[in-house]
């Protein structure tokens, strides 16, 4: 109990402390160059050029700003000392770094503000601690990539922001563990690749930000894996086509915005799997015609301004489509002339003329160069609109920056194409040499298509000029090799496509002349050795594809000089055995695909070089018989997906070490149900997966799966005594076992972050 004196400090204490706003918590002060608001807990430390984070703030501190300093680096548990702290404002600090556990210590944190900094990377541990985080804010960074597991502590985020950085692609499972998230924010990067799973894992998610990127196609895949999709933003992208084989299917979808690309046509089944569609943004494309669109039949809303549409005979079906289904749409035609400016729902069938077969097409060649801002046949500076130059026989959008002369039967690359092309499409055509300096003046083209041309040479200088060129698109050509000297002229070039060629060495001298190559892709060709040095230009290399080679050995140190290398495609070769010694070096492996080869048995240790990052791991269909128990030794709790199926395999070892996986196939294989497969039988019985693996013999047991087959091993010795253990009942309030209360916690928690999200 306290005694007089102690009592006398403690009432005179409020007249010793300064008085104020700048006043905080009691007995501590407000550091120099900072404002602190007492009553709402609050620390503001904007524009000091603070070098470091300031300390002797306040340890029951909620709030802190310290927008516009210069920190360059959050060091770890570098706010251990407020462990209070729900609101963190860091834009603008020219953060570099974030440490690993930068954040620990902040289990409160709801708000987390990077946004406006210098982050080309984000460390795999930089953001643990966080578990209450409901929204991150990383707009506006250097970020180029995005690793699986950057933001597996996040489960309680229901906003991500990453508008504005330098993202290229998204790996599989970019965004594991937001299981919570709503809103994800990924617009104005430079996004061409999407991995079929990087959506993955993401049950809450209901918008999804992709405007401004450099999509060329749907990835109808990738964005089909976020079922609960309401709203879709995919405008300003380079798509020139939507099709049902593209592959969306988003069942809860209502909004969809594909305006200001480059779509030319629309199939009418595009949209087939999406029934609750309710609005649909095309404006700003390139779309003459529109089909009636089979499928969304909630659909109210089309958005068509902006597109130079024909409202001759043709567009009949689609309005007799609007007006049956009750569709409200905004378009106007841009011919015939009579018509021209007319709004589409003010048209009636009727209005539009249907005359003699083949009048309708004469009258529409002869109009469109006026109605549409750039038509094929057009010559430069004919229309008083003209954004620029174009040759006679491409076709130049300025909206969207791309040119196209695709299948124009061009004898050599033409000239003349306007400054600012970002896309140019020369695929189909037969020119077999690309000359020197072929490009001149196209210095901002980020994306080059050369597929089926018959080249059979790149001369020296080829690319002279293409400082921006991010994609060159190479495949189906009679293309032997490639000099250093013919890829000069192009310093960030990253991804070079060179499928389908004549290659039967890997082209190692021209990737001297590539920095920043990041994914090279060399399936189908006739490459049957891979050799020290041939990798040597390699060093910024994550992707590499060799599929549907020769392949017969990749010798150690091979691949050694790509240290960075995450995915590595040897599937459809002739590999005898797993090339382990090869895989020496690569500590950032994440995906191996060895399938197709005739590999038969995996020794003892194959995948220990590769174990501590191995994430997938596929061994399909290479007539398999035998695996050796310690064949995946090594490889630990970091293997999501494994498979083995259609394969020869008739018994195999437990795989207790794996005990992380996500996914396991076993099917087709003939496995044989006896007491030697008991240890695979019981490993299985503990997985909650579906592993496909059934019984072929004994006739008794077939067609039985594996992990269900209790009868088969009930005579197995050791097995009645496993049975006959009884496992004690769980406690009330044991892990797995939530008591009342803890399940009202939850709830609570689980409705408040709902309504927090958007």
């Amino acid at each position: 109990m306290a005694g007089p004196q102690s009592l006398s400090l403690v009432l005179l204490l409020p007249l010793l402390l300064p008085l104020g706003p700048n006043r905080c918590a009691v007995a501590q002060r407000c550091p120099q160059a900072c404002v602190c608001d007492n009553p709402r807990r609050h620390v503001a430390c904007r524009h000091q050029n603070l070098t470091e984070v300031p300390t002797a703030i306040p340890e029951l501190t909620q709030r802190l700003d310290l927008q516009g300093n210069m920190l360059k680096e959050i060091p770890p548990a570098a706010f251990r000392d407020l462990p209070h702290l729900t609101h963190l404002d860091l834009r603008r600090c020219q953060v570099e770094l974030v440490a690993e556990g930068a954040f620990r210590g902040l289990g409160r944190l709801l708000l987390l503000n990077l946004a406006s900094n210098r982050l080309r990377a984000l460390p795999q541990e930089a953001l643990d601690g966080l578990g209450s985080l409901q929204r991150l804010e990383l707009a506006g960074n250097l970020l180029e990539e995005l690793r699986p597991g950057t933001f597996g502590a996040l489960g309680a985020v229901t906003t991500l922001n990453l508008a504005h950085n330098a993202l290229v692609y998204l790996p599989a499972m970019a965004f594991q563990g937001l299981v919570r998230a709503r809103w994800l924010q990924l617009s104005h990067n430079a996004l061409s690749v999407l991995a079929p799973e990087a959506l993955a894992g993401l049950p809450a998610l209901r918008r999804l930000s992709l405007h401004h990127n450099e999509l060329q196609a749907l990835p109808g895949a990738a964005l089909s894996q976020a079922r609960g999709l309401a709203r879709l933003e995919l405008g300003h992208n380079p798509f020139t086509y939507t099709g049902e084989e593209d592959g969306l299917a988003l069942p809860g979808l209502r909004e969809l915005r594909l305006d200001h690309g480059a779509l030319q046509a629309l199939d009418a089944r595009a949209f087939a799997r999406c029934p609750r569609l309710h609005t649909l943004d095309l404006r700003g494309n390139q779309l003459d015609a529109l089909p009636p669109l089979q499928g969304p039949g909630q659909l109210r809303r089309l958005r068509l301004q902006g597109n130079p549409l024909w409202c001759g005979c043709r567009a009949r079906p689609l309005l007799e489509w609007l007006a049956r289904a009750r569709v409200r749409s905004d378009g106007a035609c841009w011919g015939p002339r009579r018509l021209r400016g007319e709004a589409l729902d003010a048209l009636r069938p009727s209005d539009l003329r249907c005359p003699r077969p083949g009048a309708e097409e004469e009258e529409e060649a002869e109009e469109l160069k006026a109605a549409r801002p750039r038509a094929p046949g057009d010559a430069p500076g004919e229309e008083a609109g003209a954004a620029g130059p174009c040759p006679r026989t491409c076709v130049c959008v300025p909206e969207s920056r791309h040119s196209s002369c695709e299948g124009r039967g061009l004898q050599a690359v033409p000239r003349g194409f306007p400054n600012d092309t970002q896309l140019l499409d020369l695929r189909r055509n037969r020119f077999p040499v690309v000359p020197q300096a072929a490009f001149p003046g196209l210095g901002r083209l980020v994306s080059l298509h050369l597929q089926h041309c018959g080249l059979t040479e790149l001369e020296a200088g080829a690319l002279a000029g293409l400082d921006s060129l991010i994609y060159l698109y190479l495949s189906d050509n009679r293309l032997s090799g490639l000099s250093a000297a013919a890829l000069e002229g192009a310093p960030r070039l990253g991804y070079l496509y060179l499928e389908r060629n004549r290659f039967v060495r890997m082209p190692g001298a021209a990737l001297l002349a590539l920095p920043s190559l990041f994914s090279l892709h060399l399936q189908d060709n006739a490459l049957d050795h891979l050799a020290p040095g041939d990798l040597a230009g390699g060093r910024a290399l994550r992707w590499l594809y060799l599929s549907g080679n020769r392949l017969a050995r990749v010798s150690p140190g091979a691949l050694g000089p790509a240290r960075e290398l995450e995915k590595l495609h040897l599937d459809r070769n002739q590999l005898g055995e797993v090339p382990t010694e090869a895989l020496e070096g690569l500590p950032a492996l994440l995906e191996l695909q060895l399938s197709g080869n005739p590999l038969g048995a995996l020794r003892d240790g194959a995948f220990r070089p590769v174990g501590r990052s191995l994430q997938h791991l596929f061994l399909n269909s290479s007539g398999l018989e035998q695996i050796s128990p310690g064949a995946f030794s090594g490889l630990g709790p970091r293997l999501r997906s494994l498979h083995l199926q259609k394969n020869q395999l008739q018994t195999l070892p437990a795989l207790p070490g794996l005990g992380e996986l996500e996914l396991v196939d076993l099917s087709g294989n003939p496995f044989h149900c006896d007491c030697q497969l008991l240890p695979l039988h019981r490993w299985l019985a503990g997985l909650n997966l579906r592993v496909g693996a059934t019984c072929a013999t004994p006739p008794s047991a077939r067609g039985q799966r594996v992990k269900a087959a209790a009868a088969v091993f009930e005579a197995c010795p050791g097995q009645a005594a496993r049975k006959a253990k009884r496992t004690p009942a769980p406690r009330p309030g044991a892990w797995g076992t939530p008591t009342k209360g803890r399940r009202q916690r939850a709830n609570k928690e689980y409705k408040g972050l709902e309504g927090h999200g958007l």
